[in-house]
């Protein structure tokens, strides 16, 4: 059986490094991710997309896993994540800049795969350090 961690390992693995075709072992077809920016998505191939085009624009995009808690029903974690934004995306134009972020990641599980995803990201300090908000916002 997957533990929650290994689960979360697998997925951000798959998606820093553009293998979204892993995704079809990992979530539900119907998966619902629930993201900021309108970056969420319904249905794994709307997801995939999603991912296609954060490697695009941050093609050293990673998901640094800093805790993770399993739950009856599926895991909670708390994940680092990093990239340069290099090209269009979540409506923002390419900056070139280097980006350091928090977020919460919540996963519901069912024989294995994801049904539903949860990302809440620290997107006021992202907007900071990509020059889109000053210090004193």
């Amino acid at each position: 059986m997957t533990t929650g961690h290994s689960w979360l390992h697998r997925w951000f693995a798959a998606g820093d490094g553009g293998d979204v075709d892993a995704f079809d072992e990992l979530l539900h077809t119907d998966v619902v991710v629930h993201a900021p920016m309108g970056l969420s998505s319904n249905g794994i191939d709307a997801e995939k997309q999603v991912w296609r085009e954060a490697i695009a624009a941050m093609p050293d995009l990673r998901h640094d896993i800093r805790e993770c808690w399993e739950t009856a029903s599926g895991i909670a974690a708390r994940v680092r994540v990093s990239g340069t934004h290099q090209g269009s995306f979540g409506g923002i134009e390419g900056t070139g800049r280097r980006f350091e972020i928090d977020q919460a990641t919540f996963v519901h599980l069912r024989d294995g795969r994801a049904t539903e995803i949860w990302e809440i990201a620290d997107t006021g300090s992202l907007m900071r350090q990509l020059g889109r908000l000053s210090t004193d916002d």
